[in-house]
């Protein structure tokens, strides 16, 4: 954090508007017009969500995206 204050660097965040956005998004994925599986790097199990978390939260295994799926 000092180099920034040192440097007088300025960063800024905002938010998506998430539920503006989710439903024609699925729409497009559904229909195929967008590929988001370049994104995923695992695919796991509901029952290893717990294990999916810790693993994004440590960045174990180049975790970027983790993906739950039912039984």
């Amino acid at each position: 954090m000092g180099a920034i204050v040192n440097r007088s660097l300025t960063i800024k965040s905002g938010q998506c508007h998430v539920h503006r956005y989710m439903r024609p998004l699925l729409e497009r994925i559904e229909k195929g017009e967008i590929d988001p599986s370049f994104v995923i790097t695992h695919t796991l199990p509901l029952s290893a969500a717990a294990e999916g978390f810790d693993m994004f939260l440590r960045n174990r295994d180049e975790c970027e995206k983790v993906v739950l799926k039912a039984a």
